[in-house]
């Protein structure tokens, strides 16, 4: 009797492995014919030498997606979204079993549908390609949960959940949530601003940052006491995390340096993210000081400014300033003016002006006279075919006026500019 129970039991063994083996066999076979290759839409941004967001663009279906890299995903963040959606996320392949079968029973005996089984990777598979809640699609979700398992790590995984995860609206992600309603990156956050964007994506409609901030504040400090219970972090940083008031509102995307982020958009279209040498504070400032500096110049007919600074023992950019102001519409505010194109003529005025104030031949309020003049052969006219009379020299050189600026070349000599010129190496 022991022996043929031995063969039975032995029978049964052999009957359970050969149909795992199907199983495997089927799975691999179905994984090369229906492939599972995510491609995610991310926001292109610019950054600044330390990596904050210094102009951020919508993604190509029009979200809020920016990338949280994985050096941005800290122990802090990590631990939160792990207690909270997936505990078991680093020990299981894809799919909880215990989980799967205590949400089948809920589902069978209380004849309704119930939620809680999800791993975090079913969760990407279902962001990924979002579908009705069936039975045959959440067969569908663990076929391709187990495919990202094959083929991904899991910070990997970890990090496509963390760049899709739905905060309303049309942001997604946590850096964007954290830019847009904290203004800084994932691992800037403290531990209350972390919960609280961990509890939000579940509930995106009645967890409403920024207009439900009350009950959003309740919600967090509920569960920043299950973390308390679980030992997570230390007391005193819950305690710290339960006090931190919530002041949150929605915040515009970073929209520093546009000329310069456009033409990085333009020459590297498909990249996500970029770094660049820009000094954020620095590019505040002078951003500020041309604007205001600006205002001074309208008088003189001057209604634009761009600004160049360039770190001369790196050679690196640290300030861009295409215009004063890009939304100025009026006055072509969206031009580059560092990059755009100028009339040879104009570029070399401010040199024989200045070459006749050395010479002691003008001064700024000299007046000259713009009238239709004969150098020769030679009839120079403006640019809008229009003559002032007299004008002083300062004047004449703001407007970029013709025959003012022949005028003086012809009393300075053209041998002596264009000896100046050679020794400035031209």
């Amino acid at each position: 009797m022991k022996i043929k129970s031995h063969l039975i039991i032995k029978n049964k063994f052999f009957k359970s492995l050969f149909f795992l083996s199907l199983l495997f066999i089927l799975f691999f076979i179905l994984d090369f014919l229906f492939p599972f290759k995510p491609q995610i839409k991310y926001s292109q941004l610019i950054n600044a030498r330390d990596s904050t967001v210094l102009f951020a663009f919508l993604s190509e279906d029009d979200k809020w997606r920016m990338k949280t890299e994985l050096h941005e995903i800290s122990p802090q963040l990590k631990n939160v979204i792990l207690f909270k959606e997936d505990k078991y996320f680093y020990y299981h392949f894809g799919i909880n079993p215990i989980a799967l079968l205590k949400a089948l029973g809920r589902n069978i005996f209380r004849n309704k549908k119930t939620s809680g089984a999800s791993t975090i990777t079913m969760q990407v598979a279902r962001l990924l390609e979002p579908k009705n809640r069936t039975y045959g699609n959440n067969i569908i979700e663990i076929f391709r949960a187990l495919q990202l398992e094959l083929h991904f790590s899991k910070n990997k995984i970890l990090q496509m959940y963390l760049n899709l995860v739905p905060y309303g609206g049309n942001v997604e992600g946590v850096k964007s949530a954290a830019v847009l309603y904290f203004n800084r990156s994932p691992n800037q956050l403290s531990l209350a601003q972390v919960v609280t964007l961990a509890i939000v994506p579940n509930r995106p409609t009645s967890l409403n940052l920024g207009k439900n901030n009350n009950f959003i504040f309740t919600e967090r400090n509920k569960w920043l006491n299950k973390l308390s219970k679980g030992n997570y972090f230390p007391k005193k940083d819950i305690d710290d995390a339960i006090t931190e008031p919530l002041d949150v509102s929605r915040h515009e995307a970073p929209k520093l340096a546009p000329h310069f982020a456009y033409r990085l958009r333009k020459k590297f279209p498909h990249q996500d993210i970029m770094y660049s040498s820009l000094d954020k504070e620095l590019q505040d400032k002078v951003q500020q000081l041309a604007f205001n500096y600006s205002k001074r110049l309208q008088s003189y007919y001057i209604n634009n400014i761009c600004v160049l600074v360039v770190e001369n023992d790196t050679r690196k950019i640290a300030a861009y300033i295409g215009s004063q102001n890009f939304n100025d519409n009026l006055n072509a505010g969206q031009v580059d003016g560092i990059k755009a194109i100028r009339s040879p003529g104009s570029t070399l005025k401010p040199l024989v002006y200045a070459l006749g104030f050395d010479e002691g031949i003008i001064t700024p309020k000299t007046i000259l006279y713009d009238v239709p003049t004969t150098f020769g052969n030679f009839i120079p006219d403006n640019f809008d075919e229009k003559f002032r009379g007299k004008v002083s020299a300062e004047k004449a050189l703001s407007l970029s006026l013709n025959i003012p600026a022949v005028n003086v070349l012809e009393q300075t000599g053209v041998p002596l500019m264009l000896q100046k010129l050679k020794y400035a190496g031209f």
